[in-house]
């Protein structure tokens, strides 16, 4: 009885074993499943989406410059020798080109950017200087005035009597004139012509035919 028995309860326990795995690979086969499914939708995206771009990867071409034949902008060698005959149809564009690389190839002048305050008070200190008869003082103030703003009749009025009082005759002239064509009748224009005659007065009898 205790054989049968024993038997008997060996052969429950493996039934029940049996049971046990088999409900515990019916447990794990919808989740095996699902795993499966879920690989293959992410890999089918990631093919679509195609690989990432390198560093060392060239850049994407238009399909336009493609079937034409022609590069990107970065291969393109762009020809600016001029043309055959070029030279006959302009043969100064040779020194033209000379010219500027010359110019090109001086010194860097400062800039001086708009301000009429600036000259207005440039001309203040050069009036200053003028009365106190410091010529070359108040001849610097002016033309500091004028890189504040080009054309300034006044300043080029006094400049012509610095220049005069600094006996520069052809200085003084110039800016005498450079006043006249600013304000042809401004209300210096009288004293200009006058110092102009006398600087042409002058002149002529230091240097008598």
């Amino acid at each position: 009885m205790r054989l049968f028995l024993s038997r008997e309860g060996r052969r429950i326990c493996a039934a029940s074993q049996e049971r046990g795995k088999m409900a515990e690979l019916g447990m794990k086969l919808p989740c095996a499943v699902s795993m499966v499914l879920c690989l293959c939708l992410g890999g089918s995206a990631l093919g679509q989406q195609g690989p990432p771009p390198g560093e060392n990867q060239p850049p994407p071409r238009s399909d336009r410059n493609a079937e034409a034949g022609e590069s990107s902008s970065r291969d393109t060698k762009i020809d600016l020798s001029p043309p055959a005959d070029d030279a006959k149809k302009h043969p100064l564009s040779n020194e033209a080109v000379s010219d500027a690389e010359g110019d090109a190839s001086g010194e860097v002048q400062e800039f001086h950017p708009w301000d009429p305050h600036k000259a207005a008070k440039n001309l203040e200190v050069g009036d200053y200087y003028f009365k106190r008869k410091n010529y070359r003082a108040a001849l610097d103030r002016y033309r500091e005035a004028l890189l504040y703003k080009p054309n300034d009749a006044l300043a080029n009025f006094h400049m012509g009597q610095c220049y005069e009082k600094l006996d520069s005759p052809q200085d003084a002239t110039a800016h005498y004139q450079e006043y006249l064509k600013i304000l042809p009748h401004g209300p210096l224009s009288p004293e200009a012509e006058k110092a102009l005659q006398r600087l042409k007065d002058k002149s002529a009898s230091a240097d008598p035919q």
